[in-house]
């Protein structure tokens, strides 16, 4: 039943035209022509990251991506009021290790605003800097790394960057800094950061959409040719610093269960090691046949979850395992079946049909996320990613190259190279329960809003209904090879009695665990096979079944989804593992102070008897 997939990724790989140019100032430009709809995605990244920082002054890149939002000397008030005014969508700022971004999409009428105030903060932002607004977004920066620490396992990260790393690599912090150097950052400090590095010849802006390359030259040059380079920076060297010998760490949290965490250091982003640690976390847990998985959730049922991932950065990645423990089970049972499954995968290689369905699955999510033109993995994200990092707006084609061209021979001489008996192990435990009783353009005409408005058509909707009774509605799009689908029912957990709460979320986990013609591992690897998706969901009124394709695979793909809606199986070996997992989660939600609200707002707002006075997670008790 697995089905032929495509030979070679990039035989389907889209092709993103770009075009680029320089300002005399340095900053790089990439174009992106699509015409779908009137609108424009700006993004643009600036090279500086965490990892520019130094031991004692943790912390500023991300608190000057919060400065960057308050306002500037020729509009100094909240940065998002014109964009809210204009209907920019996909908003936002983010800060990682090596990099601080800004994106927006905006109507294509919009664009000079965009480009104003883009321009006017990267330009002309100092002058309103001052002590107050520092002490504003520094209080801002520190409830944020409080409420990210008193998450579960909300510390793990921090002591993993600590200690993973030797003293002084740029990697040796967390991006948000440490609380004391924070509170010791001064004025002088954050203004000579951004003379240092937010200037206009270390940064990167794509703009793709509704926009050609001579109006793009035309406004860039109007609204950014002014603004003076900064001083040039150096790039840092690769430092992978591979460990010599293994390092571990035992940590306590208010935890609902025991968390294995596996690391080592290996090559950066960009890399045909890169590619290969990627598609090993996919083969590794990316289904209920891959090994970690298989092994430790499904047929041992020592962990409730289990995950695989490669952290890319510029000068050294880091290829993580991570494995919730079953409560009462012990850790270092757990991890000695983790250990044995790595040994047996870096002596195998990968499972070669495994690896197969991997590339499919990194192919269809490629195209899932070109489809839009801004926003993360849409494509001014993609183009800016490759322009900063190699200097390449076209890198993806490489790295696709380099997933395109893995093998499991490939693949196991790299592991065999990094991934040995020296990684860094941090188990965390819950905690003991105890208790007691002069600008090219006018700044003076201020911001530059639309005065025309924007004419849009949505497609066409078309509507039919199948001899069975059920309405059909279709809007069709071209331009990616992928078709999504969403089945509505009309009956949710609202419709459960107070003793039955949680069949229907319970139900529609089943549908996919077995049915008539294939066993829950064999209707996984079917779907995995085809690239698609297949999600089931309930809410209190109405439960979904959500389909994802390629239009080559649709036919297929909708053969597995009427398996699963017409001839389930509801196999009882497969109900009390899923009951496991249900209360596992359960117990989870109990723990998380979102979850908590939302398991008990219902029946504070309408009374336990009330429909709506379930929790409204789903999950019943």
């Amino acid at each position: 039943f697995i089905l032929s997939i495509q030979a070679s990724l990039l035989e389907d790989l889209p092709e993103i035209e770009y075009e680029t140019f320089k300002l005399d100032n340095g900053l790089t430009v990439i174009v992106h022509e699509d015409k779908k709809v009137p609108m424009v995605a700006v993004n643009v990244w600036y090279h500086v990251g965490s990892k520019n920082e130094k031991v004692g002054k943790t912390g500023f890149a991300h608190l000057f991506e919060h400065l960057m939002f308050n306002g500037t000397e020729n509009y100094n008030s909240e940065y998002f009021e014109p964009f809210e005014k204009i209907g920019s969508t996909d908003q936002n700022g983010t800060t990682n290790s090596d990099r601080t971004n800004y994106f927006q999409n905006v109507p294509t009428n919009a664009l000079d605003l965009a480009l104003w105030m883009e321009s006017d903060r990267m330009g002309h932002l100092l002058g309103v800097v001052d002590q107050e607004k520092l002490d504003e977004q520094r209080g801002v920066v520190q409830n944020e790394k409080r409420q990210g620490e008193n998450q579960p396992y909300g510390k793990a990260f921090t002591r993993i960057s600590e200690a993973a790393f030797p003293e002084g690599h740029p990697y040796s912090w967390s991006v948000i800094g440490s609380m004391e150097d924070l509170d010791a950052a001064s004025l002088e400090d954050v203004q000579e950061w951004f003379k240092t590095y937010y200037g206009p010849n270390n940064a990167v802006l794509a703009l793709a959409g509704d926009i050609d390359l001579e109006t793009a030259k035309e406004k860039v040059n109007k609204f950014f040719g002014d603004i003076p380079a900064g001083p040039p920076l150096v790039k840092p060297d690769v430092w992978i610093a591979k460990r010599s010998e293994e390092k571990r760490d035992i940590m306590f949290d208010n935890v609902p269960q025991a968390r294995i965490y596996k690391a080592w250091n290996v090559p950066p982003r960009d890399t045909e090691a890169a590619a290969h640690f990627d598609l090993a976390s996919s083969v590794l847990v990316g289904g209920k046949n891959s090994p970690l998985y298989k092994e430790l959730v499904y047929e041992k049922q020592i962990a409730t979850n289990v995950s695989a991932f490669y952290y890319d950065r510029e000068i050294a990645g880091m290829f993580f395992l991570v494995v919730d423990v079953v409560a009462g089970e012990d850790p270092a049972v757990v991890e000695e079946a983790m250990d044995e499954v790595m040994e047996s995968f870096i002596k195998k290689g990968p499972n070669a049909k495994l690896l197969k369905v991997e590339k499919t699955k990194a192919l269809a999510g490629f195209i899932r996320g070109i489809q839009r033109i801004g926003g993360f993995g849409g494509k001014s994200d993609l183009l800016a990613t490759c322009q900063t990092y190699t200097g390449n707006p076209g890198c993806y084609r490489d790295n696709a190259k380099y997933l395109d061209e893995a093998t499991p021979a490939k693949m196991k001489a790299t592991f065999t190279q990094w991934i040995d008996d020296t990684p860094y192990v941090l188990t965390i435990l819950p905690n003991e329960k105890y208790s007691i009783s002069d600008a090219g353009v006018d700044r003076a005409d201020g911001v530059p809003y639309p005065t025309e408005k924007v004419s849009f058509k949505f497609p066409e909707l078309q509507t039919a209904t199948l001899s069975n009774g059920a309405k059909v509605v279709l809007a069709q799009r071209s331009g990616v090879p992928l078709v999504e689908l969403n089945f509505q029912f009309n009956f949710g957990y609202a419709q459960e009695n107070n003793d039955e709460l949680g069949y229907t979320n319970f139900m529609m986990d089943m549908l996919n665990e077995g049915t008539k013609k294939y066993s829950s591992l064999q209707f996984d690897e079917a779907l995995d096979s085809l690239g698609s998706n297949l999600g089931f969901s309930s809410g209190l009124d109405t439960s979904y079944v959500t389909v994802s394709s390629l239009k080559a695979n649709l036919s297929d793909t909708l053969d597995l989804a009427k398996e699963a809606l017409i001839f389930p199986t509801f196999p009882e070996d497969e109900i009390n593992r899923i009951k496991k997992q249900t209360l596992a989660a359960i117990i989870q939600e109990e723990n998380r102070p979102a979850a908590i609200a939302y398991r008990n707002i219902g029946k504070l707002l309408y009374g336990e008897d009330h429909p709506y006075g379930k929790p409204l997670t789903g999950s019943g008790h």
